[in-house]
């Protein structure tokens, strides 16, 4: 039998594909490339925006006129939101939320040829626990993700995330040291550190714990050759955690902040717990402890009351700031959120230029940034990822950039060191040393 996932979102949701392909793959399964004809469809979903919702409808219908015969599942964000809109597909024969995806070989077995469609989602606002499983050893991803924290106990009014994921929970230190230290023993180069909300690892806990707690636990109790944080919150990255980065040269010198605006205004009508100051203080602070860091942002536009005075706060900030890159967001209502009934919902063309704008300036940051590595030789982790147009293999520097360098096949998934040599907007080439 073969088995094909698609996956939407987060890395959060990767890791819970690579899960689920394990169990598929011990239950002995043959394992597909989506494209492919299989007999089981997973389509792992995404709701953090409408279009996110769009592309899990199409991604299902993809799989439906691939093989009609085939059992589609549709599990993740979207199916917690609104089972019953994934019911209505035809094609989908089951649907099941974050809470149940961990379970659907069983409930693939225990479903009988010819059933109905039917949904297994339950309440995951009830959840206080972690659900622990193995982190997924799979030799083919050289990164693999390792959960660490899951769910939300924030209330940004623009976010459906809480609603979908649950409240926080925490694996607790001892296991996410043993999962560390068996990823390490598989020979992964590097493991990135991921959660619904990862700065908030611990907190949940007794005693209380912090992220970089962990993260100093993982280096001192482990040989993984590196370790690689996922998104962040501003107001979350503590003067520790910047301190054993620019210390240590296992930890990734690489932070994705998640700061919506720039502007205080917007920040208090999403319920942020952090102001434009916070936000300027943490990318101050690490770039002046490692200087080569990787400052990430993730950005909305559009959101409802955003006035050019407030955008242009947002553009003005992160213009001032050595940041690497921008993810940048057009706001779309989603419903349950306070943010879907607010006044002054800003026009969709107004939204588009803005979302232009900020592209325009994360593509500048990101030239430049790369511009900056030229000549310097940088600490990489070769891809099993060829160049379409050289043919080259991809080396990710731990500063989180992608340089096509020669190099042969039984390289990848390896350590390595590479020079940068050459940059365009388009690509960043170089050499193993």
């Amino acid at each position: 039998m073969r088995v094909a996932f698609a996956t939407l979102g987060c890395r959060q949701n990767q890791f819970e594909t690579d899960l689920m392909a394990d169990a598929f793959r011990a239950d002995g399964y043959e394992t597909v490339p989506f494209s492919n004809e299989a007999d089981v469809y997973v389509i792992n979903t995404c709701t953090v925006t409408a279009r996110a919702d769009g592309d899990s409808r199409r991604l299902i219908r993809q799989a439906v006129r691939r093989n009609p015969l085939a059992f589609v599942v549709a599990t993740g964000c979207y199916a917690q939101a609104n089972p019953q809109a994934l019911l209505g597909i035809e094609g989908v024969d089951l649907v099941l939320g974050n809470a149940e995806k961990g379970e659907v070989l069983r409930y693939l077995r225990d479903f009988a040829w010819g059933s109905p469609p039917r949904a297994m989602v339950g309440d995951i606002r009830a959840l206080r626990t972690f659900q622990a499983a193995a982190a997924p050893t799979d030799p083919n991803r050289t990164r693999p993700f390792l959960k660490v924290q899951d769910g939300c106990n924030f209330a940004c009014t623009f976010c459906i995330i809480p609603a979908v994921r649950g409240p926080n929970r925490s694996l607790p230190p001892d296991a996410a040291v043993a999962e560390a230290r068996r990823l390490a023993a598989a020979g992964h180069p590097e493991v990135v550190l991921t959660g619904v909300n990862l700065g908030t690892y611990g907190w949940d806990l007794t005693p209380r714990a912090w992220l970089s707690d962990l993260v100093r636990r993982i280096l001192a109790e482990t040989d993984l050759p590196r370790l690689r944080l996922s998104s962040l919150h501003p107001h979350e990255v503590r003067e520790d955690l910047i301190g054993l980065m620019a210390e240590s040269g296992r930890i990734c010198r690489h932070l994705h902040l998640a700061l919506q605006s720039g502007d205080d205004g917007i920040l208090r009508a999403m319920a942020r717990s952090y102001r434009a100051r916070h936000f300027r203080h943490t990318v101050q602070s690490a770039v002046e402890a490692s200087p080569n860091v990787a400052i990430g942002v993730d950005v909305i536009v559009g959101f409802p009351g955003e006035t050019e005075e407030a955008f242009q706060n947002t553009v003005a900030l992160l213009a001032e700031l050595p940041v690497a890159y921008l993810h940048v967001f057009t706001y779309s209502k989603r419903a349950g959120t306070r943010a879907a009934g607010m006044a002054d919902q800003v026009p969709p063309q107004v939204k588009a230029r803005r979302n232009a704008v900020l592209r325009a300036l994360g593509q500048e940051k990101s030239l430049a940034f790369r511009q900056r590595a030229v000549g310097q030789v940088l600490p990489a982790v070769v891809l099993a990822e060829r160049d379409q147009a050289t043919g080259r293999l991809t080396a990710l520097t731990d500063n989180y950039i992608p340089v096509l360098v020669e190099a042969e096949a039984r390289l990848e998934g390896q350590a390595a060191r590479v020079r940068v040599e050459q940059v365009t907007e388009a690509r960043v080439t170089g050499s193993l040393v």
